[in-house]
């Protein structure tokens, strides 16, 4: 079980990661990382909205709880329950992230431009701070 607190902590060290290398120009590492902040992001609220006190993380702890096995943004903000109040609040932000997927780690670099990177950077701080 990952600690939700830890979760929280490491939604934002990504962030800072992430942050890290779209100051090197490392567009397309900056936006893979956005997203997975965003997907631990969302797994944090999931444990707040449930009360839950941690995350699974280990095959046995997923056993009864396979739909929350993955990295699917668009299901994991449906568990949040407050999926429709999010994106009428973020939607710009929302249209840009939902995009993401973690197969962008075999994208050849040099898909995503300057501008994209900076755009989830920073629509990825807003989420970050609204949960």
């Amino acid at each position: 079980m990952i600690p939700a607190d830890d979760l929280k902590n490491i939604a934002f060290e990504r962030l800072a990661d992430a942050e890290t290398l779209l100051l090197a120009k490392r567009f397309d590492s900056s936006f893979y990382l956005c997203g997975y902040s965003v997907e631990i992001a969302l797994k944090y609220k999931i444990c707040k909205t449930l009360n839950w006190a941690g995350f699974p993380s280990s095959t046995k702890e997923f056993e009864k709880l396979k739909s929350l096995r993955t990295h699917d943004l668009e299901l994991l903000l449906s568990l949040t329950g407050f999926e429709s109040e999010f994106k009428i609040r973020y939607f710009d932000e929302w249209s840009l992230i939902s995009n993401w997927t973690p197969e962008s780690r075999y994208h050849v670099a040099g898909l995503v431009s300057e501008a994209k990177a900076k755009n989830m950077f920073s629509f990825t701080s807003i989420i970050l701070q609204s949960l």
